[in-house]
């Protein structure tokens, strides 16, 4: 969620600090930097929802994620620019809304299982 949310500050603040100041540019919106992050970020919520998944059975949180993670996707096949922007920004925005409803079930579970206690 984390890593969601940072995706989405980079993303705009990339844009406003390059578009408002032009610092930066060079390095901050460098297709390859967000090529490399973006494939990262996807695989690691890929892996992160799907043991969410597997670990408490709930549909709903699921398949918001891989919605997002579909956006995502989306990100990584559009050209650099605003489109990848906005795909990255709504993809990243599912998956951690995906991962609060799948917390949100933890802070619920009724088994007392131990799994979802630290």
């Amino acid at each position: 969620m984390l890593l969601s949310g940072l995706c989405a500050v980079h993303c705009v603040a990339g844009i406003v600090i390059v578009a408002g100041l032009g610092l930066g540019g060079g390095f901050l919106l460098h297709p390859s930097i967000h090529r490399f992050g973006l494939a990262f970020a996807t695989l690691i919520a890929a892996c992160a929802i799907g043991l969410g998944a597997l670990r408490h059975r709930k549909p709903l949180p699921f398949v918001v994620a891989m919605t997002g993670i579909s956006f995502m996707g989306g990100g990584l096949a559009v050209d650099h620019g605003v489109e990848e922007a906005v795909l990255t920004i709504i993809g990243v925005t599912l998956v951690a809304v995906g991962h609060v409803l799948n917390m949100r079930h933890v802070a619920k579970c009724p088994t007392g299982c131990g799994l979802h206690r630290r």
